[in-house]
């Protein structure tokens, strides 16, 4: 049986900000070609900034990317790249008490905590907002047990939830020991600043690509793409959804947030990098179109992989890799 309890007193509120006022990362402008991410990347996108961090300086690691056979990499920033950078050190939260208990004592003591939830609880979750039930990662900066309301990072942007939400997120496990995965985030440092930073960052470009795919891996989901549409004729539309957002939304959003790094770097006086930009760009509306034509196909019942435009993609991949190698690898 589960010694967790619910917490009697006591409130942090971690960074003092207003859901009325926080506005989005640059990285999640709306006028982006995939403003959302995945859950741990958009945390992430939205916690640096607010510790005092730019995000852009992380994003070395996204030349990596590689086809794992049923998925694109789920691409995250490495904890080792935020601590080299930033100071921060994420460590894994030991979970033995409620959840809540747990976050009120990290936030206590200045540190930042990631916890998967359930987004049915969620308010800013849209269609699965008590409906569905998928998993997804917050970042805690906010709790007030005796209120019931607690402050998070999700997504694009930082929200509130009180109430009926509150005590549905941080009820009880439904099995004894059944924990979620929590992390808790150690500022050791200030962390780099200026010329610091970015040789610091392209010292992490380096290392990344040392170590990125050996072959294009665009070439890959095309050569395997005929034994994934037939699962996804055999399947329904939820299926698809998720197909969708495992390879064309990872391989969009991957790329474009390389783009958005390599442009950081530009503004930092590194010279030479305008075609990878613009290859980036390319490959992230490639797959936002196919993304598109899948969805055309899977509402029709009738796939073709012949029509599937990723031969310029694949030819994008190429360029932005060679160059990146070629000038830091």
């Amino acid at each position: 049986m589960s010694s967790a309890s619910r917490v009697g007193t006591g409130s942090v509120d971690l960074l003092g900000l207003d859901e009325a006022t926080w506005r989005p990362h640059a990285l999640h402008a709306a006028d982006r070609t995939w403003v959302e991410t995945n859950c741990y990347i958009d945390v992430w996108t939205e916690l640096l900034p607010a510790l005092g961090h730019p995000p852009e300086a992380a994003l070395p690691f996204t030349v990596r990317q590689d086809f794992e056979g049923d998925h694109f990499t789920f691409f995250k920033y490495p904890l080792e790249d935020l601590q080299a950078l930033f100071g921060l050190s994420v460590q894994e939260l030991a979970i033995y008490d409620s959840v809540e208990a747990h976050t009120l004592e990290q936030l206590g003591r200045g540190h930042p905590v990631l916890i998967e939830v359930d987004s049915h609880w969620l308010p800013d979750a849209g269609p699965t907002y008590r409906k569905g039930h998928v998993k997804t990662t917050v970042a805690a900066v906010a709790i007030d047990p005796a209120a019931r309301r607690f402050g998070y990072f999700h997504n694009t942007g930082f929200h509130t939830l009180q109430g009926a939400d509150y005590d549905g997120l941080f009820q009880p496990p439904g099995a004894p020991g059944m924990f979620p995965y929590c992390e808790f985030v150690k500022r050791d440092g200030p962390g780099l600043t200026d010329e610091a930073l970015t040789r610091a960052s392209l010292g992490l470009l380096k290392h990344h690509l040392a170590l990125r795919p050996k072959a294009n891996p665009v070439a890959a989901w095309r050569a395997a793409l005929p034994q994934h549409l037939e699962k996804l004729a055999a399947r329904d539309m939820d299926y698809f959804h998720l197909y969708a957002f495992n390879l064309p939304r990872q391989l969009g959003a991957n790329f474009e947030m390389l783009g958005s790094y390599v442009f950081w770097l530009a503004e930092r006086g590194v010279p030479g990098l305008s075609d990878v930009m613009t290859a980036c760009r390319r490959i992230a509306e490639g797959a936002k179109a196919v993304q598109f034509q899948l969805a055309r196909m899977a509402n029709r019942r009738k796939f073709d992989a012949a029509r599937l435009e990723l031969e310029p993609i694949e030819k994008d991949y190429a360029v932005v890799l060679s160059v990146l190698a070629g000038r830091f690898g």
